[in-house]
């Protein structure tokens, strides 16, 4: 391990925690902000996963804040059991990931904290509306277009990093039979013909390629490869170990290729590759404004993704490559929209010139560079299976 380069990570610890204690208060109830200026609103998705910096920072303002959130979350829960979009108001609904990302946020603080009945009636509430969730009443959830954390893409009936999250919750909460149905569901391979005279269940197993597709529904799916939904397929068990090795290898191999081809600028993945293009089948006319290649959901490179990218390297023994990458991750977070900061833990980069392109002092973006540090220092993944 090079010393001068972790005493910059130790240096971009510090940073991080300042950031999350910047945020740790914002104007909405007194919760947290998404980010410290363009988003004072306590958003939920972001905030859930940032509970996975919180739990390894060991600061008990950042823990005290984490747990105010999450009781404000089951206070504004639906009476069936849905999970609003923003914290504070029970009415912004729709999400198809705010509630599994509160069950996991749930799972993972009993996890930590030891408080293992913490929240135990919304938690059972959430459960139940899950299950809702599958239209063949079995295991496999089912989202609309843009409900998940990509507003701007659409991702159609079965997606991967949906069900990824479900399956973290249930593996953590103990419900192991359930998770192990929901792991052969998703095994079943796409179907690739133009017709399903037998009926059979698609899943989300792409053929003859080392990952989980982006999403599946009856004979239609995408091949394109989301590293959230995989990474995190990867560090709950989901994916097998040899899938894991392969998966991870390939991943190198494309971003080599994307660098030799000027699609990338620094080798951290993107969170979406291949990019959509204009004249692909599933590009659409607004993407030409919010969603062009290599920006945002198309291909942007975000921080928290790499983060979870890195813990999955630990989780398969990658160590030398993992540190790599945070080295990586280190620099990159230093950039910011705003020159006057030392750190900008930015939302999103641009992947073609890595440049910042979204909110600077982005919760989520310095919460998970903490978990990829902490994966990195003791060389295992923390909460997952």
């Amino acid at each position: 391990m090079d010393n001068r380069k972790w005493e910059e990570i130790e240096k971009a610890k510090k940073a991080a925690i300042q950031v999350l204690l910047h945020n740790a208060k914002g104007p909405y109830g007194g919760l947290p902000r998404t980010a410290a200026w363009g988003y004072p609103e306590p958003y939920t998705r972001d905030l859930m996963l940032s509970i996975f910096g919180v739990a390894v920072s060991g600061n008990e303002e950042l823990i005290t804040a984490m747990e105010k959130t999450l009781e404000a979350l089951s206070k504004n829960q639906s009476v069936r059991g849905h999970i609003p979009s923003l914290i504070h108001d029970p009415d912004n609904r729709g999400a198809s990931d705010t509630t599994p990302l509160f069950l996991l946020a749930v799972a993972v603080f009993r996890k930590f904290t030891g408080k293992i009945d913490f929240l135990e009636e919304a938690l059972q509430k959430a459960l139940t509306w899950m299950e809702y969730q599958s239209p063949s009443d079995e295991f496999l959830i089912a989202q609309q277009p843009t409900s998940d954390w990509r507003d701007e893409q659409w991702v159609l009936g079965y997606g991967l990093y949906v069900n990824t999250l479900v399956y973290s919750y249930l593996r953590i909460l103990g419900y192991e039979d359930r998770a192990q149905k929901l792991q052969i569901a998703m095994e079943h391979f796409t179907i690739t013909s133009p017709s399903n005279p037998e009926h059979i269940h698609e899943g989300l197993l792409v053929n003859k390629k080392p990952y989980y597709a982006l999403w599946s529904y009856k004979i239609y799916s995408s091949e394109r490869f989301d590293l959230l939904g995989n990474s995190l397929a990867v560090l709950s068990g989901l994916a097998s170990a040899e899938m894991s090795e392969h998966m991870l290898a390939w991943i190198e191999d494309e971003c080599e290729h994307m660098l030799k081809k000027g699609d990338l600028a620094v080798p951290l993945a993107p969170n979406l590759f291949p990019f959509i293009m204009p004249n692909d089948n599933d590009w659409l006319t607004r993407y030409e404004e919010y969603n062009r290649p290599g920006n945002y959901h198309n291909g942007g490179i975000w921080p928290f993704i790499s983060s979870f990218h890195i813990a999955a390297l630990i989780a398969t023994g990658k160590y030398q490559l993992a540190e790599k990458k945070l080295y990586l991750l280190t620099d990159l977070v230093k950039q910011s929209r705003d020159t006057s900061l030392e750190y900008g833990f930015n939302e999103w980069y641009k992947a073609q010139d890595g440049k910042p392109m979204g909110q600077d002092w982005q919760t989520w973006s310095a919460a998970l560079y903490l978990y990829a540090v902490k994966c990195v220092e003791d060389k295992a993944t923390h909460f997952f299976h």
